[in-house]
């Protein structure tokens, strides 16, 4: 199991936590299909391998619509894994269940993100560091796209709001990915404000990270997670509609940014790769999904690829 962890961390790029999830469900694996029997990895079968992937789908991400398709794939790392040892092992198919559809991001409005805000703000006194945090976190999130742990990781030296232009330093995250994001004066401005509170209220030197709870240490993505779905409750939002998740505010930063190119005019498809590195994608493919995901966006394409006929664009 060390070296599968080792193969996660400097092959796959994956994070601690990440890595120790794909671990405990490949012990579950070892301990479901050979309990306590010698590893016979030639053993396996399809039919056996696909009862343990019903069985124990949910020990992987019980919330995920696609922890079936999920459990599939960590199964066939870690056997492909097993295999370079001992080539006989089979390593199931890729269809080896259905497949779920990637759920459609919800696109938050303008007026949704400032009511979360103001809600975060409100979530204690002026004299406590939570409301702060938890707020110009909401904001940052909606106005950077990065990813929730990418914020929870940030260090005081990689928020770097003196220089010009003021940018955040994100550094080994995922697939082992850096990047500088460069910063709008607003969210600087933001930033500096929280800063000003954090060394006001004492919590200064306590922690090196940029964004702290009031414990006092790193604020956790959980905690994160937990105040962002009961401000979303609080608030009413998704009343009948899909899940609203915290990473939505990604997708929210992404598709708003394509529509502000398309309504400049501008060549999308030629600035994707910009985009495609500003939010850290590992391939521009994962970029272009925005394209087709959001309906927003499939219709502005539709009507510009209109206009790009009736004028004889094509042959």
């Amino acid at each position: 199991m060390v070296s599968y962890d080792h193969h996660l961390e400097h092959a796959a790029g994956l994070s601690t936590g990440t890595r120790a999830c794909y671990c405990r469900f490949a012990r579950l694996l070892i301990a479901q299909c050979f309990g306590g029997r010698p590893l016979d990895w030639t053993a396996l079968t399809a039919e056996s391998l696909t009862e343990f992937v019903r069985q124990a789908a949910a020990a992987l991400k019980p919330s995920s619509s696609r922890s079936p398709v999920t459990a599939v794939s960590v199964v066939r790392g870690f056997l492909a894994h097993v295999r370079a040892s001992v080539p006989q092992t089979e390593v199931p198919p890729v269809g080896l269940v259905a497949d779920n559809r990637r759920p459609t991001p919800y696109i938050y409005t303008d007026q949704e993100i400032r009511a979360l805000v103001d809600a975060a703000r409100k979530l204690g006194s002026t004299d406590s560091l939570r409301p702060h945090t938890h707020a110009t976190i909401i904001g940052l999130l909606a106005a950077s796209g990065l990813r929730a742990g990418e914020i929870t990781r940030l260090r005081l030296e990689d928020v770097r709001l003196e220089v010009e232009p003021p940018h955040l330093r994100v550094l080994d995250t995922k697939f082992h990915k850096s990047r500088l994001v460069p910063l709008h004066p607003s969210t600087a401005t933001a930033l500096r404000a929280y800063a000003t509170q954090r060394s006001r209220l004492g919590y200064d030197g306590l922690c090196d990270r940029f964004f702290v709870s009031e414990r006092p240490g790193e604020i956790r993505y959980q905690s994160i997670r937990r105040t962002f779905v009961s401000l979303i409750r609080r608030l009413g939002l998704g009343a009948g509609k899909q899940h609203l998740r915290l990473h939505d505010l990604r997708h929210t930063f992404a598709v708003r940014r394509l529509l502000a190119w398309y309504r400049e005019g501008a060549d999308v498809r030629a600035r994707l790769p910009e985009l495609s590195v500003y939010l850290g994608h590992l391939k521009p493919e994962d970029t272009y999904w925005y394209l087709s995901a959001v309906p927003e966006l499939l219709g502005i394409a539709a009507q510009r690829f209109e206009r790009f006929a009736d004028v004889g664009g094509l042959p």
